[in-house]
């Protein structure tokens, strides 16, 4: 259940880290228009977000296809203290098959938030959030529907098309279909239809939608939030919110034009995207960490400016690349408290 009252350690998430390394990057001031003025009100922030979100979808590269809500197919389900659990096969692009977790709470009720899961770097990847393999640390889709909501896990394209060892091979089948387009640009997309396919359910309120991530997932829940304006709340562990920070320089992510001397385009402005979404990032001094404040510090006033000056925080459980069950317990009640009551308390 969400708490009652303000969790009072969200202090902590806007305070600065004791020291900030210095190799921390410094990411562009965001309240400022393409002339370098101050942007003051909320409709000049509009007009500069577009500007950003059509710069950076343009690098991103665009997939066009259908945008009605996927039918699923059950291909397997279970029941699990309290949760059923089903396997599930749609189409995020016609004629190509996904799979992911659908998992919720057995009891019935109201319509619950819902929260897209996206799996970090691991060969068993949707069975990891599902609670089927791998660290428990990690069953998060599990965790989040034990706790009341729906998750829905779906498979990275990087394994769809590729496999284990293999992720060059699935980037050259997505330059192939999509010639353009990113590894994020189509792990954008794919997520994108993973919340069509979450807001669609009966058991959904699809005003009340979120995404987690670690790792890998949490890089693909950072482009989400900035992106989908669906997605009230969300939380992005260890993935490097920085450019420099992990490997997005990959070619099934960015790819080598991100560390090309001039790249215009900055992270700071994928995570003022976001806004006034809630956005947490979870770090443990590998990936993210005190490095990540500068980003956290430069989005604040655009937080503020919207109407949401909690919604932006940086915490940083310092134990390293995992997700340790502090951070989950605050990433849990993070996204509980931003996803808003049915009745529009919140």
């Amino acid at each position: 259940m969400p708490p009652a009252e303000r969790p009072s350690w969200f202090d902590e998430l806007q305070r600065a880290p004791a020291s900030v390394p210095e190799a921390a990057s410094r990411p562009i001031p965001l309240l400022f228009d393409a002339e370098h003025r101050p942007i003051t009100t909320r409709e000049a922030w509009a007009k500069r977000r577009d500007e950003l979100s059509t710069h950076w979808r343009s690098f991103l590269g665009t997939i066009s296809a259908p945008r009605a809500a996927p039918r699923c197919e059950v291909l397997e389900e279970d029941e699990r203290d309290g949760v059923l659990r089903r396997l599930v096969r749609y189409e995020a692009e016609p004629g190509l098959p996904v799979e992911g977790y659908l998992l919720q709470p057995l009891t019935k009720g109201e319509r619950r938030a819902g929260v897209v899961v996206l799996h970090s770097t691991v060969d068993h990847t949707i069975r990891q959030p599902a609670g089927l393999e791998g660290p428990a640390d990690l069953h998060i889709g599990l965790h989040l529907a034990r706790r009341g909501h729906v998750a829905f896990c779906p498979r990275c394209f990087l394994w769809q098309y590729g496999g284990p060892g293999l992720l060059g091979k699935a980037v050259e089948w997505l330059r192939g279909r999509h010639p353009g387009v990113t590894g994020m640009g189509k792990m954008l997309f794919d997520a994108v239809r993973a919340v069509d396919l979450l807001a669609s359910q009966p058991g959904v309120d699809p005003r009340r939608l979120g995404a987690i991530g670690h790792s890998l997932g949490a890089k693909e829940a950072l482009y989400l939030a900035a992106f989908d304006p669906r997605i009230r709340a969300s939380v992005a562990s260890e993935g490097g919110v920085g450019l420099s920070y992990s490997n997005w320089d990959a070619p099934w992510y960015l790819g080598p034009a991100v560390r090309r001397p001039g790249f215009p385009l900055d992270h700071g402005q994928v995570v003022g995207l976001a806004a006034p979404g809630a956005l947490l990032i979870v770090g443990g001094d590998s990936a993210d960490g005190a490095v990540s404040w500068p980003y956290v510090e430069a989005a604040l006033p655009v937080w503020s400016l919207t109407g949401n000056p909690d919604g932006v925080g940086l915490y940083n459980h310092r134990r390293g690349h995992s997700f340790p069950a502090e951070a989950q317990e605050r990433s849990y009640a993070w996204l509980e408290w931003f996803l808003p009551a049915a009745s529009g308390t919140r």
